[in-house]
């Protein structure tokens, strides 16, 4: 007799953990949006102007990279910047190769005018934290393997600037930005150069609840009892959110002043559940004397240009996802 598999825990539409362990990432929400989820694979010729391939970084650890590399133009420099990117998630969920990042980040490459580099980060429960955090700082030791010839990869070789290097991601991809950035500042990464980071609505909070918390909407993107379960799911057994992986600007994270870290645009929403701790770490940035420019998005949400559907149907959202890629990419060319 077989015995049947009891869940344990759930976060809605998104996952569900049963008793022996398993996880199960099946989209069970509203099935007019399963296609954000969906797998795009690679593809080696240019479509709307961006091939795509997939890396295996590591055979050992298994480390996988999804490369995004725009059609060149007259108008490009020589070699051009190098975005590597860390997807959200809650640490718990989605993948490099979800068509929600697709659709972002080939759009992204031809904006900026940059490579795109996708860590494909291991996920929790079944990973927990720091595990996502180590996969981005080894994504980050192999393109600097590749710009000094001990690693191979024809595009990143052919196309990309390993002294403009820019960390970017996205929620819990934001804090990994941040601890991948002070990780790189205690290491000698020559001939690569960490040129700036990006952290875009970072998940950045604390145990007890913030105004906004209790205050702003939740939407799809974000909601209390996502911030509440996948964090429990995703840091160490026993830790808390004042982690140093979610609150570093807490007590227990090492202080920001002794931190060397590259200039930071540091991206809010208004809306965003979590803006008051995310402002909070700003403000943490600006008292220890850090470059960081504040890039704030108007009336809209957490991940709001990661919702492919409100980008076509909303002009305010399209008008802020403009703003924003606008704003990234000019951040990248001071840089």
């Amino acid at each position: 007799m077989v015995r049947e598999k009891k869940v344990i825990d759930e976060v809605s539409g998104w996952l569900r953990v049963f008793d022996d362990g398993s996880v199960d990432r099946t989209w069970t929400g509203p099935p007019q949006v399963k296609f954000m989820s969906d797998v795009v694979p690679p593809h080696h010729h240019f479509i709307d102007g961006v091939a795509v391939a997939d890396v295996v970084a590591d055979q050992d650890s298994a480390l996988k990279l999804r490369i995004y590399l725009p059609e060149k133009q007259e108008s490009d420099l020589e070699k051009l910047p190098v975005l590597l990117h860390f997807h959200g998630g809650g640490f718990c969920i989605s993948g490099a190769d979800w068509f929600m990042y697709y659709s972002v980040y080939t759009r992204l490459a031809r904006t900026a005018r940059a490579v795109v580099v996708s860590v494909y980060l291991r996920l929790a429960p079944e990973h927990r934290l720091p595990a996502a955090c180590d996969d981005g700082f080894a994504a980050l030791l192999w393109l600097r393997s590749v710009a000094g010839g001990q690693k191979q990869q024809p595009w990143l070789h052919d196309h990309a600037d390993f002294n403009r290097v820019f960390l970017i991601g996205d929620s819990s991809g934001g804090n990994i930005v941040h601890q991948v950035a002070a990780r790189a500042g205690r290491e000698k990464l020559d001939p690569l150069r960490v040129a700036g980071a990006i952290p875009i609505h970072p998940g950045f909070c604390r145990s007890q609840r913030s105004k906004s918390e209790m205050e702003q909407p939740e939407t799809p993107f974000l909601t209390l009892d996502m911030v509440d379960k996948f964090l429990s799911l995703a840091l160490p057994v026993g830790a808390t959110k004042d982690h140093p992986i979610t609150c570093p600007m807490g007590k227990a994270a090492p202080a920001i002043e002794e931190l060397k870290l590259p200039p930071y645009l540091y991206c809010v929403a208004e809306q965003d559940l979590i803006k008051d701790t995310e402002m909070e770490f700003y403000e943490a940035m600006k008292r220890a004397g850090k470059e960081v420019e504040l890039l704030r998005s108007g009336g809209v949400g957490h991940s709001f240009y990661l919702n492919k559907i409100a980008v076509d149907m909303d002009p305010k959202t399209a008008q802020e996802t403009q703003k924003l890629f606008e704003g990234i990419k000019e951040f990248i060319q001071k840089h």
